[in-house]
């Protein structure tokens, strides 16, 4: 299809949208990810404005041949729309049954986005349950990028300007560092363990999988490592003046791992930090929060569950993100193109990314954890 009614090449038109979430200043596509599209035979359609966020000004996406469109619906009608984040309820009015959308999406804790994509029809690709080699290849530079980021923000909401108690991380001459609990030592807990052992602070990892933390805690990491058991997070919990919580199921909601008792107990002014909200939260008490209202008081703890941790650092989350994704959007675009797409042929570097399609939720995991959304498979 060509959004503006003009013959295009061979290949589809991928159309980059502006992101709409509170704050957001990521971009889908850099410039030069752009340009290499463009140079595999696809459209590039950029609603202007789209980079300049993240210091993507729109003359160099036309540098590259890439068009700028003026609206976001422009953007939104190409073949194939890549984005960053979960598009919010203004952009549903945008799905239709031959579109593909390639974009994080959290749609076990995102219902009513799910119902949605299931009735318009949409193919619907997230960046956060895509496989590979073991790992989770496109959520993996974002939650570098978040667990960085829980370590300086962390830091800040301790502070008595943010209501926190006034613990520094690293203490100072004779007065001991800020405890600290981080649970579930992903790419993101453990990067944000390295930064607050980098600040100073005595940092405990909590996992289920032993091994983990047998390894972290021989390559310092963290300080002291802890099993995940109810009884055991209890006692820590109440001495902790920082959680950062990162436990994480793959296309599933998170798990709870601190309870609101817990929470209860611990002292006022501590600090949570929950950057598994996007699924759900691993904190009974965490609800979603964004970069303009990030934290509020829940039973004497400030806790900061922003949606969107990332987006504060944009031209270093575009550039990372873009890296990863674009072999992956080639390869879609190729399987869109040939008719491939959601099917048995489509190319295993694609394994896991398809969440919905044909009217249906079809990536099991997100499957049972919306069991009571309409439509699923």
């Amino acid at each position: 299809m060509s959004p503006t009614g003009g013959p295009g090449p061979a290949g589809l038109t991928v159309g980059v949208p502006s992101e709409t979430k509170d704050r957001e200043r990521r971009v889908g596509l850099t410039p030069s990810a752009a340009g290499a599209v463009i140079d595999a035979g696809h459209r590039v359609l950029i609603e202007r404005g789209a980079g300049e966020g993240a210091g993507f000004p729109d003359l160099v996406y036309e540098k590259v041949g890439a068009e700028l469109v003026e609206q976001a619906e422009q953007a939104w009608a190409a073949d194939l729309v890549v984005k960053v984040k979960e598009p919010q309820p203004t952009e549903y009015a945008y799905f239709r049954p031959d579109l593909t959308l390639f974009t994080f999406l959290h749609l076990a804790a995102e219902p009513e986005l799910t119902a949605a994509l299931v009735a318009a029809g949409t193919s619907a690709y997230a960046y956060e349950t895509l496989t590979g080699r073991g790992g989770l290849p496109l959520l993996a530079p974002m939650s570098e990028i978040a667990g960085r980021a829980a370590a300086i923000v962390g830091a800040a909401q301790l502070s008595t300007a943010a209501g926190g108690s006034g613990t520094l991380m690293g203490g100072a001459a004779g007065v001991p560092p800020a405890k600290v609990m981080v649970i579930g030592l992903g790419v993101a807990g453990s990067c944000a363990a390295r930064g607050l052992r980098g600040l100073g602070a005595h940092v405990t990892g909590v996992d289920v999988d032993l091994g983990r933390l047998y390894q972290l805690r021989n390559d310092g990491v963290v300080d002291a490592t802890l099993s995940s058991e109810p009884a055991l997070l209890g006692e820590h919990l109440r001495l902790a003046d920082l959680v950062i919580g990162a436990a994480l199921v793959p296309g599933a909601r998170a798990p709870v791992v601190v309870s609101a008792e817990q929470v209860e107990t611990m002292r006022p002014g501590s600090v949570v930090v929950d950057l598994a909200i996007d699924q759900g939260g691993c904190v009974a008490t965490a609800r979603p929060t964004s970069l303009s209202n990030p934290t509020y008081l829940e039973r004497g703890v400030v806790h900061y569950c922003v949606t969107n941790v990332p987006g504060q650092f944009p031209r270093t989350a575009s550039a990372a993100l873009s890296a990863a994704v674009l072999p992956r959007l080639l390869r879609l675009a190729d399987d869109v193109a040939q008719g491939r797409a959601g099917t048995d042929d489509e190319h295993p570097s694609l394994a896991g990314a398809c969440n919905v399609r044909d009217h249906a939720v079809v990536h099991p995991v997100v499957a049972e954890a919306l069991a009571g959304v309409g439509g699923h498979g």
